[in-house]
């Protein structure tokens, strides 16, 4: 990995408490780790790892207890709520599990949302940047078609193509195939694989091990620290992966 690499995140020293009842439950424990432009990074561990909290951690959704999080150069400890805000908006593009779209809209509208809040794109531009990002996910023949008349996996695509319509510093999915069969988890992974391909940057939070084979780094969380840090040598293929499955699933 060379250093002339941008660093997009840099977390030193990382500490979550939460005061529940009269304890105190340590979340993060001293998390320590940097995140280079174009790196396409898992972040795994079980239940109670401390997964969700430095999810929210990176996601600018959270501030630590303890500890500095430079997020493109920024440092977000000492940040308002309202500045994380804007920062999180022009910084992150975010893919959750379940989606996040709004029901009753179409495609384009969805992935006009984090634009709305910027003020450098009137609406003609909002909506070339929302079509453009759609096509980018195979999805330009879906523009008009609203979220009720998707599939699971489009409807992934469209959030996908809403994390991207910023340009992002990073993207973090939150369990992004964690509601999808099996072919459509492969060709969500060939598509984040893709993107990878084309220099972004990508954080995978994940409990399945399964997905780590995919990309290029692998973090494991454990009790709040981290436990493994390991580079990812043998790197499959989701495009073979998807090829290699049985004809009969592809209904």
């Amino acid at each position: 990995m060379s250093q002339e690499k941008k660093v997009v995140i840099d977390l030193q020293n990382i500490r979550r408490d939460f005061i529940v009842g009269e304890e105190t439950v340590r979340a993060l424990r001293g998390v320590s780790f940097k995140i280079y432009e174009g790196e396409f990074v898992t972040i795994m561990g079980k239940s109670g790892s401390g997964k969700s909290t430095l999810l929210n951690t990176l996601g600018c959704l959270d501030t630590p207890t303890s500890g500095e999080y430079y997020l493109d150069g920024v440092s977000v400890r000492k940040m308002s709520k309202n500045e994380r805000a804007i920062l999180r908006n022009r910084k992150i593009g975010f893919v959750f599990q379940s989606y996040n779209l709004l029901a009753k809209t179409t495609a384009i509208e969805n992935v006009e949302l984090p634009l709305m809040y910027n003020t450098k794109y009137n609406s003609k531009q909002r909506r070339e940047a929302a079509i453009q990002a759609l096509q980018m996910v195979g999805l330009g023949n879906r523009l008009e078609h609203k979220s009720n008349q998707m599939s699971g996996g489009q409807m992934q695509r469209v959030a996908i193509a809403r994390a991207l319509v910023n340009n992002p510093a990073v993207i973090l999915a939150d369990e992004a195939t964690g509601n999808l069969d099996t072919r459509t988890s492969f060709e969500i992974l060939v598509l984040f694989q893709k993107l990878w391909k084309d220099g972004k940057t990508i954080i995978f939070v994940t409990h399945n091990p399964d997905i780590a084979q995919y990309s290029q780094r692998n973090i494991f969380l454990a009790d709040g620290k981290v436990k493994d840090d390991t580079v990812n040598n043998h790197i499959l293929s989701a495009e073979e992966g998807l090829a290699a499955l049985p004809k009969n699933e592809e209904d």
